[in-house]
């Protein structure tokens, strides 16, 4: 969270954080809780044995699809680069082919 850059919007000032935070039952621990609300951050994260984890698939679905995507290819599934720059070079040109296979449909 802290390494997240300010949110760019076409009006107003820049965000520094995000409004909201989605998470799974994995993460419903009252020290996050706790943190998130300290800095301004709604937690939206499912309580265990209360609630049901439905509702937040529709916001974690996009992101977990996204990662399935990226972990299809080869290079990224395991990280065999061992430096961070080659390792974020392999993932743009990843993120580059998926979006020209989806826009090419």
């Amino acid at each position: 969270m802290r390494g997240i850059p300010p949110i760019r919007s076409h009006r107003g000032p820049h965000r520094r954080r995000p409004a909201k935070l989605h998470g799974d039952k994995g993460y419903d621990y009252d020290h996050l809780r706790r943190w998130l609300w300290g800095r301004g951050i709604t937690p939206r994260i499912a309580r265990k044995g209360v609630e049901s984890s439905q509702r937040l698939g529709r916001h974690r679905w996009v992101v977990e699809r996204t990662v399935s995507w990226l972990a299809g290819c080869r290079r990224l599934h395991r990280r065999y680069e061992r430096k961070p720059e080659h390792f974020l070079a392999f993932a743009g040109i990843a993120a580059t082919l998926i979006c020209y296979r989806r826009l090419t449909k």
